[in-house]
């Protein structure tokens, strides 16, 4: 390797394009969720646990599967039980079992859980604005745009994220 290219190489915080990309939507993610984890954190709930009460938001008034949430979350939730739990010890959420599937559960929103989700909705559309409002709204749809093409490859069959 010649003097000059190893220079360059010691350079370069990145191995590749794809890293230096890669690590900087991580470095994003991390810097846009400490705004909403501390939004959050005044509701004692986690983001996910927003994702499934706004998922379920949308069934209201059905009930849907606990399987057809979970597959339509925004990130996977390893521990989805403690998720459902938290929601259903603060009577946000309520289950019954599915009448088709004695072992499987149906997910709806209470009364409760609608008037906390309506109580977060002035000061999340504040946070996203403080997260991202600096971006022209043609950068916004490009964004997005371009996070869905890289994603799309690596969704399932059926995700609705396609």
């Amino acid at each position: 390797m010649a003097a000059s290219e190893s220079k360059r190489k010691k350079a370069s915080r990145f191995d590749s394009a794809e890293q230096e990309a890669y690590l900087g939507l991580w470095r994003t993610y991390d810097r846009l969720r400490e705004l909403e984890d501390a939004l959050f954190a005044g509701w004692d709930i986690t983001n996910q646990q927003y994702n499934v009460l706004r998922l379920l938001e949308a069934a209201h008034p059905k009930a849907i599967s606990t399987q057809d949430v979970l597959k339509r979350l925004v990130s996977r939730a390893p521990d989805a039980t403690r998720v459902l739990d938290k929601l259903a010890e603060r009577l946000w959420i309520r289950r019954e079992r599915s009448p088709d599937d004695r072992r499987a559960y149906l997910l709806g929103i209470t009364a409760a859980g609608l008037a906390a989700l309506a109580e977060m909705d002035e000061p999340l559309r504040a946070c996203h604005k403080v997260q991202l409002g600096h971006l022209a709204p043609s950068q916004l749809k490009e964004l997005a745009a371009l996070l869905q093409v890289a994603r799309t490859p690596h969704e399932p069959d059926d995700s609705p994220w396609k």
